[in-house]
């Protein structure tokens, strides 16, 4: 019964992220990207393209662009994302055909505010659908199939290769230039948008410090930058010395004081300094998960 209860609440979180997500796409594709010809890529993109030749409408043109790649991922990739890719994908084309287009006026303002409130709410509204561990389909599946024979390649690379071509396309269809450099601040936008609702703005920096003197160096930490501190075992490997790493997560405003902290007590350590997108825990961010 309570896996009954549980299994309905997520369904509905899910159509309810989809349809939030698909007012913000659709606005975003009607209201501000359509409106002057430009083609950020993914299914979208093209259908913006297509609809050019054909005149469908967007939402129907990005379904028929999705089926086949539906297919391909249920055949190659799984049926589980699929099933709910097509369940995202088809609330997004109701809603953009049947809601938003019918009654939404268009904005006709300056071509740059529409390119940049066109990613912004782009950005939203893929990062809402993202939330809930479903996709818009189009680039997203054309990647994954894309790095399931080129399995060395990275996804973020992946994605700005299919993306790319949908903006070189553009350049050609609508004969402008200018509706493919728009494009690409565009796609720009919106993964930033994308990187800010998922991850926050709250970057933080893991500082991981290989020294002779790691006590020193972590009480130091833990007392002037006021940042807690790990100590791991740790061996080095040509000069075979058994020793211990500091590892510690600093907000970024607070990295310089801490790589002088390190710097005034070993002169010779070695510094490793990674970005830390998400930190939770005391005195960073409160835990957002539901036990």
């Amino acid at each position: 019964m309570e896996k009954g209860k549980g299994r309905a609440k997520e369904f509905a979180l899910d159509l309810l992220f989809d349809v939030v997500g698909g007012f913000l796409q659709g606005i975003a594709l009607h209201c501000f990207i359509d409106s002057i010809n430009i083609a950020p890529g993914g299914a979208t993109g093209m259908a913006i393209l297509l609809n050019r030749l054909t005149g469908l409408p967007l939402g129907t043109l990005t379904f028929l662009i999705n089926i086949p790649l539906l297919i391909a991922s249920w055949i190659c990739l799984g049926k589980a994302r699929t099933v709910k890719t097509l369940k995202t994908v088809f609330i997004l084309t109701v809603i953009l055909d049947f809601i938003v287009t019918p009654y939404v006026p268009v904005y006709h303002g300056d071509r740059m505010v529409s390119c940049l409130l066109g990613g912004v709410l782009m950005g939203a509204s893929l990062a809402v659908v993202f939330m809930r561990g479903s996709t818009t389909g189009g680039g997203d599946i054309a990647a994954k199939l894309l790095q399931k024979y080129r399995p060395h390649m990275q996804t973020g690379t992946a994605v700005m290769a299919t993306d790319m071509v949908i903006i070189l396309l553009s350049m050609l269809v609508f004969q402008n230039l200018e509706s493919g450099l728009y494009g690409l601040i565009n796609m720009v936008v919106s993964t930033y948008v994308i990187d800010v609702i998922l991850y926050g703005m709250n970057k933080s920096t893991m500082v991981t410090v290989i020294t002779s003197h790691p006590q020193e160096i972590a009480d130091a930490l833990m007392e002037e930058v006021e940042r807690g501190c790990t100590l791991i075992k740790s061996r080095g490997a040509y000069s075979k010395v058994d020793g211990e790493s500091v590892i510690c997560v600093v907000d970024r405003k607070q990295f310089y004081r801490a790589k002088r902290v390190i710097y005034g007590i070993d002169k010779n350590a070695f510094v490793i300094v990674s970005e830390a997108k998400e930190v939770y825990g005391e005195g960073f961010l409160d835990s957002d998960w539901e036990v």
